[in-house]
């Protein structure tokens, strides 16, 4: 059986999937930020939408990288997470 690790691996060969992929990359990131801050607060995504004053299928969202949150969301995340936002930029070059 194909793992999805190793189909990633092949798929990575294309240069139009790689570019996706690369450009997907904050998404993905905040999508995983997002995940780790529910997670260490103890939280399901149904409470952690009561907390917000939203729905769970828009943490779902959140979560799959499906919405680009806004500061305000995030923001919003933090406090009922008992979180700080911490929003940063890197050099390319690093």
């Amino acid at each position: 059986m194909t793992t999805s690790r190793e189909l990633h691996r092949k798929w990575m060969k294309d240069p139009k999937y790689a570019k996706a992929y690369t450009d997907l990359a904050p998404e993905f990131a905040v999508a995983r930020a997002v995940i780790e801050a529910r997670v260490l607060a103890g939280l399901t995504q149904e409470e952690l939408a009561e907390r917000m004053d939203t729905t769970q299928s828009s943490i779902a969202r959140l979560e799959s990288g499906r919405a680009r949150p806004s500061t305000d969301t995030l923001e919003r995340l933090a406090v009922a997470t008992g979180t700080n936002l911490k929003i940063s930029f890197t050099s390319k070059h690093s």
